[in-house]
């Protein structure tokens, strides 16, 4: 239901309860996929994967993502507004933050391979409590520092069990002692719903 006040698309979308950052690389894709799989497409929740990508590479991931999911699937764009029920790609060679519910995009990137921590960091300043990152399958330590930063903000946190292909950035995010939730992909989806329910008015 659209709130009072609330920004909507023609679709019904308005602003989401919950945004949650999904951030992975090497080995995260059957993890994105199963992981939309498994979640409804009407969670009142918008969800942001933050991927490492090749700075030249025309990415195909969010064709792929949508074939997985009935919410819209789409690469953030400069001040593109974050809707309920949308899955948002980071585009290549960008870091991506959030201002007040709408994308702000800066190319080319920062930094190496930190386009995750520095989403997340944006994240828990904007959505506080109501920030969720998750650490997927990867390489070294992307989302670690992320996952501080939204904990220090009082939002949620997941990292993947061993089941990840590649489990550097989990196990990275999980010995920081900033994760709440370690568990398979197939999981997480009943959990980041319940955390979703919590937020209804």
């Amino acid at each position: 239901m659209k709130k009072e006040g609330a920004s909507a698309d023609d679709t019904g979308a308005s602003r989401p309860k919950l945004i949650v950052g999904i951030g992975g690389s090497a080995g995260a894709l059957n993890a994105y996929k199963a992981l939309l799989n498994a979640l409804p497409f009407d969670t009142g929740m918008a969800f942001v994967v933050v991927s490492h990508m090749n700075p030249t590479a025309n990415s195909n991931l969010a064709l792929i993502l949508s074939r997985s999911t009935k919410m819209t699937v789409q690469v953030a764009a400069m001040a593109m507004p974050i809707l309920s029920n949308h899955v948002y790609i980071t585009p290549p060679n960008a870091d991506l933050f959030i201002d007040d519910y709408a994308f702000k995009v800066t190319s080319p990137r920062s930094t190496g391979h930190k386009q995750i921590d520095v989403f997340f960091a944006s994240l828990a300043e904007a959505m506080g409590v109501r920030a969720i990152g998750i650490v997927l399958s990867g390489y070294n330590g992307d989302g670690t520092e992320g996952c501080k930063r939204i904990k220090a903000k009082a939002g949620t946190t997941f990292a993947q069990d061993m089941s990840a292909e590649v489990d550097s950035m989990p196990l990275s995010a999980q010995a920081s002692g900033a994760v709440d939730y370690v568990m398979p992909f197939e999981e997480m989806a009943g959990k980041l719903c319940s955390l979703a329910d919590a937020f209804d008015d």
